[in-house]
Parts: structure tokens; sequence; C-alpha cells
């Protein structure tokens, strides 16, 4: 790679509609957070995008398909990567993106179906 960062394209995942560019000096893994033109989305897809240079391949632009979202407040740490909710509770999803099935908008804290996990996670 030439530079730090690349040109990043951001797409709404449902409509497909390209919402614009940027230059990231990060690279966003799904389940990231982004901050685009004062809204937050949620990262769910990435694509790379090569372009044909001196007879090679160079990574030319990303394309992050991306849904708006608003940044969870409670997060867990389970095997070293950061997961929406309450990890200890049976019901969790241990995913970036969704918390679990029964309340997916949360807030675990007041759930009435919690239950703690038979396994330890940290």
């Amino acid at each position: 790679m030439e530079s730090d960062s690349l040109p990043t394209e951001l797409i709404l995942t449902n409509s497909r509609q390209s919402l614009g560019s940027t230059k990231l000096d990060w690279t966003p893994q799904p389940g990231n957070y982004l901050d685009f033109q004062g809204k937050t989305y949620a990262v769910l897809e990435r694509r790379h995008k090569y372009q044909l240079r001196s007879g090679r391949y160079r990574l030319h632009k990303i394309a992050l398909y991306v849904q708006s979202a608003k940044r969870p407040d409670e997060k867990s740490l389970v095997h070293g990567r950061w997961v929406i909710g309450d990890a200890s509770c049976n019901y969790n999803a241990h995913s970036e993106i969704i918390r679990c099935a029964i309340n997916p908008d949360g807030p675990c804290e007041s759930c009435r179906n919690y239950q703690t996990a038979e396994s330890e996670i940290m």
C-alpha cells in the first residue's frame, strides 16, 4: 500500500445507496462502529476493490456495507474481542452486531429472561 489511508466508500446495506466516500486511517471490521457526517453506523461487511497496475493487483479502495445504529452502552470482553451486552447471560449471542434473540435492543441489566451461563466465558 502506498498510503496508510485508502478511499473508503460507505454503502447502506438495505438500499445499496452510497453515503459517500472518506479516507480512514484504520481498517474497520464487521461489528465496528463508524461515525460519518454526524451519524453512527455499524459495519456489517467489508469488501476490497483491487486495481491492476504495472502487472500487479493493488488494493485500490474499500467498500463498507453499513446500517444506521446506536453505539451500545453495554459491552463485554470475550476471548479478546468486545461483544454487545452481558456475556455472562445464557442468551447472549457473543456478537459485535446483535445482543441476543430475546432482547436484541437491551438493556441486559433489567431483562427478565436473564440466565447465568453455565460455562466460564472470560
